[in-house]
């Protein structure tokens, strides 16, 4: 199973942007997914979880109403808008699956992980 997300650049403050990510390997509508980050220097975080249908979601309480994650399994894609942006979510971001169809433990991590995509927030 291969995990490929994209998106990840150099924004100002306040601005927004989307990540991308998809699943090659897998039944893309079997699996949840997720984004976490790791800032350097901290430990991974959790950010938001999407169950396999997106009918829940999970978001760490730092991002809640800022950010907003989603699926197309029609398209095998998922992606996570970000507004609002802070310095503080500077990070590495990394897209992962598992495969079961919701996020029960998420915040402990994921089975299928992709290499991770920059995010870096200009004060």
């Amino acid at each position: 199973v291969q995990v490929v997300e994209s998106g990840g650049e150099l924004v100002q403050a306040g601005g927004s942007l989307n990540l991308s990510c998809t699943v090659n390997g897998a039944t893309f509508d079997d699996v949840a997914m997720a984004w976490y980050r790791q800032a350097p220097g901290k430990e991974r975080e959790g950010v938001a979880c999407l169950s396999w249908s997106g009918g829940t979601s999970y978001y760490a309480d730092s991002v809640e109403g800022r950010f907003h994650i989603d699926r197309d399994n029609a398209k095998k894609v998922m992606w996570l808008e970000m507004n609002v942006l802070k310095p503080e979510d500077t990070a590495m971001y990394f897209c992962a699956a598992d495969p079961h169809p919701y996020c029960g433990g998420w915040e402990g991590g994921m089975t299928y992980w992709g290499k991770g995509t920059l995010v870096t927030i200009a004060s």
